[in-house]
């Protein structure tokens, strides 16, 4: 079969391979990064705008920055152009950008030009006339803020990809500075390491290659001196990857007969670097992908791999609308484990199976440059800096790259930028720090941070890193459930940034919300929680992701919320992870001196992107609600030491009492969603479905009275979204002054013809704005 990322691949594709993609955005500062074929100075334009967006204005802000050489065709840079000090950009306006290419003294493009390849004569990035991407600040009151998050997009997943419903978003209110969506928070698995499409392997595998120009040496263990030491990537075949996946890096994403999660697993830091590129660009996605017979043998695998094809076309045919809207909305994310491999650090256990083996320490790293590179740059800009770590780790990135992945001392380097816990000599595991009773994975003075925080006109966004600061129980066996905050995360991550004097941007109002990030949920559905238990206690953790949960470890969820109510009375949790969306309140009881302060936690949960499974789809509808609806649920709690304990009966209260009076008392309700409702956009959404899917929908439409159970009647369950959807988070405050957060919930109708609908959750906060 002839290589299609050949020279002639290579040679069609457009400067742009990726973005450009709108990310950390303050007024003072605007960050764009994007992918390109070729090494260049790129200068980046920030403009105001007049008549509602419609006409390009004066020029504000003006940045530039070089790519770094990631690989012979893949140079990456993140743009920043900041303020001189003579304006600041205000809430209430559309601003727009605009890029440009230097490549020589004599060569440089407009980013229309860069855009476009003969593959892709026209590329449309705007939704203006003048064909810029814009972008508005969050506003100044609570009420017109618009935040859509979002989590768990796998290319293959069943159904069709919520994330184009933000572009829908956009557009229909793209003249409104106060109307449209101001932030994105993706909050988690953005890419999938594990359970990867055969077909998706086989292209993420080819053009890593290509981009890099040269093919990585992946190191094994050699068991008998006639052992390899390495393999590549070609060597590792889609759908033949699961004894070395599980037993020689150690992932455990194959245990438990579930080998096909890591047939097709990624390895190389090209096939990393790829993954991204294909999940938010089409125009590194060939123009067409072998059929099995060719590929693979045996007709059960054969016709696996024609259905992937399948979902991989319907997945690209609307990545146009994702592009455009990445351009024209600053993007804020934080990984999970999918980022890297199905329970990345979920326990000790983990920790000691993988990073103790060259091929799964060497994966972890691949997967953490790839997110830093493509993530976490945008996301803290100023680590990357002149002069600071994450400029180091981008040089150190080159280099690596321009050595063909031969330089030892570069990829020391790397592994210390990133944080990869050193390795033991004595016993080649990874070192662990002790703090108090948990162990911590040891990390370098110079390792970057993952966890942030975002403040703006209204609200502040405090961004954590439950992954890579887990407190392991050191007094218990290794698999056991760790604290996702260990006692310095709790510190750096939360307590800090609470206490932190604000610093005010010119012109900012009174800090209204506080949002808090939890890319894994604190709390869910009761089952599920029964579930992990069960599982705890026969020691099979890692099927159902047992130590995830916030609320299987009671001390650190007694301590999460303690934190939090120490320094705010409303919070406003953003999470995903679960593959279904809902809201649950959390009303706070703190009992001192006599007196109750109350304190209200709304957790908003929001996924997957593109991941239903069978059984979400299930709980989805009416059948939920009718055979396992969700009761109140109460916590009492003490702070010193943190600890909380369920209470399902006075009479298990009363024996609570008996051991000491609690310090306060927890009640958490599930918000129930209302009756369903079309989007004012979502009746002629004929971008959606490709030819084929299309002409497959319309040969059972004569059958949909015959399907109850994708009826709207049915559909319209109570608790929880189980298809894939996008949340949009906005507020209501009324004349008493009394707020009201809600969360809209985008989803794809099951019945014909399919539109967007939503489901709107509704949770009081308090009677008087937040004041901090």
């Amino acid at each position: 079969m002839n290589n299609p990322f050949g020279e002639k691949f290579l040679q069609e594709l457009p400067l742009i391979l990726a973005g450009p993609i709108l990310q950390h955005t303050e007024s003072d500062a605007v960050t764009v990064w994007i992918a390109l074929k070729r090494p260049c100075e790129v200068v980046l334009q920030v403009y105001d705008t007049a008549n509602r967006g419609e006409l390009i204005t004066n020029l504000l802000f003006e940045g530039r920055r070089r790519t770094f050489a990631l690989g012979k065709f893949l140079h990456i840079v993140a743009v920043t152009a900041e303020s001189a000090g003579s304006h600041l950009l205000s809430s209430d306006r559309i601003y727009a950008y605009d890029l440009q290419f230097i490549e020589s003294s004599t060569q440089q493009q407009t980013l229309a030009t860069a855009l476009c390849s003969r593959r892709f004569p026209a590329v449309n990035i705007s939704y203006f006339d003048h064909q810029k991407p814009t972008f508005a600040l969050p506003p100044t009151d609570l009420q017109d803020l618009r935040i859509v998050h979002g989590s768990c997009r796998k290319p293959h997943g069943d159904g069709f990809d919520a994330l184009p419903i933000l572009d829908c978003l956009i557009e229909s209110a793209a003249n409104q500075p106060n109307k449209r969506p101001h932030q994105l928070f993706l909050t988690g698995d953005q890419i999938y390491g594990d359970d990867v499409a055969d077909p998706l392997l086989w292209v993420s595998s080819q053009l890593g290659d290509a981009l890099l120009g040269w093919e990585e040496r992946l190191p094994v263990t050699q068991y008998t001196a006639a052992d390899p030491s390495y393999y590549t990537p070609k060597q590792l075949l889609p759908g033949y990857r699961a004894d070395i996946a599980t037993h020689q890096a150690g992932f455990t994403a194959g245990l438990h007969n579930k080998t096909a999660k890591v047939s097709s697993h990624l390895l190389s830091l090209g096939e990393y670097y790829a993954s991204y590129i294909l999940s938010w660009s089409p125009a590194c996605w060939p123009s067409s992908i072998p059929q099995g017979h060719e590929v693979m043998h045996g007709h059960r695998v054969s016709r696996r791999w024609d259905k992937e094809v399948r979902d991989m076309q319907q997945f690209t045919h609307t990545l146009w609308k994702v592009r455009r809207a990445l351009a024209n909305v600053p993007m804020y994310s934080i990984f999970d484990d999918h980022d890297v491999s199905d329970d990345w650090n979920l326990n000790q256990a983990w920790c000691l199976r993988v990073l103790g083996q060259p091929l799964g320490r060497r994966t972890v790293q691949n997967a953490l440059l790839a997110y830093a590179v493509f993530q976490a740059w945008g996301n803290t800009p100023k680590q990357f800096a002149a002069g600071q770590p994450g400029e180091r780790l981008l040089q150190a990135a080159a280099d690596w790259s321009a050595s063909g992945g031969m330089n030892g001392a570069v990829e020391n380097a790397i592994a210390r930028y990133l944080g990869m816990p050193p390795i033991n000599p004595s016993t080649n595991l990874p070192e662990f720090v002790q703090y108090d009773a948990v162990l911590v994975l040891d990390r370098a003075p110079e390792a970057l941070t993952w966890h942030y925080t975002i403040r703006s006109f209204c609200h502040e966004v405090i961004v954590l890193d439950t992954r890579t600061w887990r407190g392991y129980p050191a007094d218990q066996k290794p698999i056991a459930p760790p604290m996702l905050l260990s006692p310095p995360a709790f510190s750096q991550q939360l307590s800090q940034p609470l206490e932190q004097v604000n610093h005010k941007p010119k012109g900012r109002s009174q800090l209204q919300a506080t949002f808090v990030i939890a890319p894994t949920n604190l709390f869910g559905l009761e089952v599920i929680d029964w579930i992990h238990h069960w599982h705890l206690k026969r020691d099979k953790v890692y099927g159902v992701d047992v130590g995830d949960a916030w609320n299987i470890n009671y001390e650190a969820l007694a301590k999460f919320l303690t934190t939090l109510f120490e320094q705010r009375r409303q919070v406003i949790v953003l999470s995903g992870d679960i593959h279904y969306s809902s809201v649950v309140r959390l009303t706070y009881t703190r009992k001192s001196l006599g007196s109750e302060k109350k304190s209200v936690l709304v957790q908003l949960t929001a996924s997957a992107f593109k991941n239903e499974e069978k059984i979400t789809e299930i709980i989805h509808t009416r059948l939920k609600q009718w055979l396992l609806p969700e009761k109140n649920r109460q916590w009492i709690g003490w702070n010193n030491p943190p600890y909380m304990l369920e209470i399902s009966s006075k009479k298990s209260y009363r024996k609570s009492l008996s051991h000491r009076p609690p310090e306060w008392h927890g009640l958490m309700e599930w918000v129930h969603r209302k009756i369903t409702k079309t989007a004012e956009f979502g009746h002629n959404i004929s971008w959606l479905m490709t030819a084929e899917q299309h002409a497959r929908n319309l040969k059972w439409e004569l059958f949909q009275y015959l399907t109850f159970w994708k009826l709207p009647w049915f559909q319209d369950g109570r608790e929880v979204i189980g298809l894939n959807n996008l949340a949009l988070v906005h507020f209501e405050i009324d004349n008493n002054n009394s707020s009201k957060v809600i969360q809209d919930l985008y989803w794809f109708s099951t019945w014909y013809p399919i539109e967007i609908v939503y489901s709107r959750f509704e949770s009081e906060l308090s009677h008087s704005r937040l004041s901090i």
